[in-house]
């Protein structure tokens, strides 16, 4: 493809977005195929002679589109927000073109120290200690999602509660626990099985009336291992769980951590951008006095494209003691000066992308201002819905809802929740998911997207409302 080609294509392809964007709420919210349905669309062969790149456009509005869920809808209610937004996807396509392999200092120098530099914006903005900051002996790196962000926590926690034994011998030299709480996410045990700990090393805790976790639980796991020869290696505290947005007591969980000797690993992923709002940043209590690690997401609700998790550790000796690994064809002059920072050793790939570029683009555009308004919308439009559910008596709120994730159901049995659920999906209009809380059947109105106003919210609990009111005659 010749410059002059890259330049029209790529106008057609800038264009094509623009479109999407404004046409996607007319579009279904839920994909409306079947299962095979788009590979019978396509070719059994890949083609062998090239073809001009308007013929992928065309595919894209025939095959792709079509058997899609837009993530993007301003009625995606589903889930967790993943937002974008045009800042972001031009410092994407920035990226792709510069294609730099940021694994070292050496092969990426302004890759390397804008992420630095950039993860030290946003902990700022989030109101994180200098503990946390590059310039200490902390600092960020972005991963590509939160279960990576657990993953180097645990191997960190490993190298510091064997005194490196874990990273030279493996974990078969001791007996490690790993605990978090029932609502905590999935991505912990998986952690715990490819480091090798197995699913049997995690400890699920109890969780208190909100939800959240029950420190006096967590202290009698970790004092019952104890004595059973285990040593607690990292506990998992979540500001925001999947289910309900629950908020464990990370002050009391600290505490526990500190008394036993684990890593506290603080796991941010949803909602902690929401303490780059002043009022909202009682969700980071405990962090900053407590946390080894802590790390949220900017590819969920503050506008930067997937992915881009933001990982931050208070000591980063532990973490490059555990994934470091220096062969002699990456040796060079800058990483043994130690006066750099490689980011091969921060995480588990050696590649990296230049992820930064996009964070530091959508901060620059949207600024400290612009994101605030935009986590204060969604919040507020959340609050809402929930005065709607609590006013309503076919209704009930399942769980606190202090941001913008409302837990709630139609009271009575399970099933009818179900045929509400899928009803109002089946609609294309909105699209919403569910859990189960305590065996309990719960429909969840997660708000977040980034072109959501409040007519699409008002939209949403009046269909509920309709269908509730066919399920429910009389």
């Amino acid at each position: 493809m010749t410059a002059d080609e890259f330049r029209e294509y790529g106008r057609a392809v800038v264009d094509w977005l623009a479109d999407y964007w404004d046409r996607v709420e007319s579009l279904p919210v839920l994909a409306q195929v079947e299962p095979g349905q788009v590979r019978e669309q396509l070719p059994a062969r890949a083609p062998e002679h090239g073809e001009d790149f308007y013929a992928v456009l065309e595919d894209m509005d025939t095959i792709v589109v079509p058997g899609l869920t837009h993530w993007q809808h301003p009625s995606f209610f589903a889930y967790y927000p993943s937002n974008t937004s045009g800042p972001a996807v031009l410092a994407e396509l920035l990226t792709a073109g510069l294609n730099v392999q940021g694994m070292m200092w050496q092969t990426g120098p302004a890759c390397t120290e804008l992420e630095q530099h950039v993860l030290d914006w946003l902990a700022g903005l989030l109101g994180l200690s200098d503990r946390f900051l590059s310039t200490g002996s902390g600092g960020g790196v972005i991963q590509d999602t939160a279960s990576s962000a657990i993953l180097v926590a645990l191997l960190a926690a490993l190298h510091r509660a064997s005194n490196g034994r874990a990273t030279r011998d493996g974990v078969a030299s001791g007996r490690f626990t790993v605990y978090t709480s029932a609502e905590g996410h999935s991505a912990c045990e998986k952690a715990a099985r490819v480091a090798g700990l197995g699913a049997a090393a995690l400890r699920t805790v109890d969780t208190r009336a909100d939800f959240s976790m029950d420190p006096d639980a967590l202290r009698n796991a970790m004092k019952r291992d104890i004595a059973a020869g285990y040593t607690p290696a990292m506990v998992l505290a979540t500001i925001g769980t999947t289910s309900t947005g629950a908020i464990d007591p990370v002050p009391q969980i600290g505490s526990v951590c500190t008394e036993f000797g684990a890593w506290l690993h603080v796991d941010a992923a949803h909602a902690g951008v929401a303490a780059i709002c002043p009022e909202l940043r009682w969700i980071h209590h405990g962090v900053n006095d407590y946390a080894d690690s802590y790390a949220t997401n900017p590819h969920k609700w503050l506008l930067t494209t997937f992915d881009c998790d933001a990982c931050y550790v208070a000591d980063r000796d532990a973490l490059i003691g555990a994934l470091s690994v220096l062969p002699e064809y990456l040796r060079n002059q800058a990483s043994e000066s130690h006066s750099v920072v490689d980011y091969r050793d921060w995480g588990v790939p050696l590649g990296r992308r230049f992820r930064a570029l996009k964070l530091w683009s959508v901060i620059r555009w949207y600024g400290g201002e612009g994101l605030r308004a935009h986590i204060r919308h969604h919040v507020a439009l959340g609050q809402q819905f929930a005065e709607w559910v609590a006013g309503d008596s076919r209704f009930e709120l399942m769980a606190p809802h202090p941001l913008s994730l409302v837990c709630f159901r139609l009271r009575g049995p399970d099933e009818v929740n179900r045929q509400l659920l899928e009803a109002v999906n089946a609609t294309g209009r909105i699209y919403l998911s569910h859990t189960k809380l305590r065996g309990t059947y719960t429909l969840r109105m997660a708000i977040g997207a980034i072109s959501t106003r409040d007519r699409h919210v008002a939209d949403a609990w009046d269909l509920l409302c309709r269908e509730a009111a066919r399920l429910l005659p009389g």
